[in-house]
């Protein structure tokens, strides 16, 4: 069986970092290129699935959009 979950990607000054929505607990992911952090997320799902069971995905209906926004705030 196959889930589709949306994985955040996010580009540091010197990694990448990946997680994804939808999960019960932290999967983090990283490397060096955006394909080998989405690799490495997509390895800890999986491990994290098989060590947890099913019972990760969470309850609540899948995330149907994510949105990056920028706001300026007074400091």
């Amino acid at each position: 069986m196959l889930k589709q979950l949306k994985i955040i990607v996010e580009k540091h000054p010197d990694v990448y970092v990946a997680y994804p929505l939808g999960l019960k607990g932290v999967v983090v992911g990283e490397g060096d290129t955006y394909e080998e952090a989405l690799d490495d997320v997509k390895s800890a799902i999986a491990f994290h699935v098989e060590t947890f069971g099913k019972e990760v995905f969470e309850d609540e209906p899948a995330v149907l959009e994510a949105f990056i926004a920028e706001a300026r705030v007074a400091m």
